[in-house]
């Protein structure tokens, strides 16, 4: 007999949708009760940008950046636009309640990301390494002389809202959804019709209170 079909492994996320998702789960719960966020002070950005050095320009690599007061609020600024427009995308779901009271308008949103991404020229590049197929993406125009603090906070806004850019305007926005499960504030990525959380966990929560609910029955 044939060997019964194997279930194909989910595709694996492109870079800029991580790195877009990535910047935006950087608001989450605290674990009791309340929001906290992992780019409170520029050592929270550096270790950020240390961990995502693959997916941004190589300036920014490992051990080479390190954030300050100014990058900070940047980044910021940057992540409170993705995050205006992802609750913009989940519409008319409810977009994350972490912070959607203090989102600006769209508008204004798209206008600072529009203005982080023209911070850098980039030029298109070829790379073909072994085993894989040829990629054409964009890289920042090489500056002379060593990346100054300047240049790499312009370096990395232009990256984060480039990758917003790709995210926004492809395919993958349309499994935009915001988890509301109890204690999650996520984003993520809807795979298979039923889903309704962004992980098993949140699941279990929602079901455990829904089950609770019921059974308190009406007032």
């Amino acid at each position: 007999m044939p060997a019964p079909p194997q279930a194909s492994a989910p595709a694996p996320t492109p870079g800029p949708t991580r790195l877009t998702l990535d910047l935006a789960a950087t608001v989450r719960h605290d674990g009791r009760g309340g929001v906290a966020d992992d780019l409170d002070t520029p050592e929270g950005l550096t270790a950020w940008v240390r961990e995502h050095a693959d997916a941004l320009p190589e300036a920014l690599a490992a051990r080479r950046y390190r954030a300050d007061a100014a990058g900070l609020d940047r980044v910021r600024a940057v992540r409170s636009a993705v995050r205006a427009l992802f609750a913009r995308a989940v519409l008319p779901g409810a977009p994350s309640p972490a912070d959607a009271h203090r989102l600006p308008p769209p508008a204004e949103a798209v206008a600072r990301l529009n203005e982080a991404a023209a911070k850098v020229s980039t030029v298109p590049v070829l790379t073909w390494p072994g085993g894989a197929a040829p990629r054409v993406r964009d890289e920042p125009v090489p500056a002379p002389g060593p990346a100054s603090p300047d240049r790499r906070a312009d370096l990395l806004d232009a990256a984060l809202a480039r990758a917003a850019h790709a995210f926004l305007a492809g395919p993958d926005r349309q499994r935009l959804r915001a988890c509301h499960a109890p204690r999650c504030v996520r984003y993520f990525l809807k795979e298979h019709p039923r889903q309704e959380w962004c992980k098993p966990s949140c699941g279990n929560r929602a079901r455990v209170a829904r089950h609770h609910e019921r059974g308190r029955g009406p007032a």
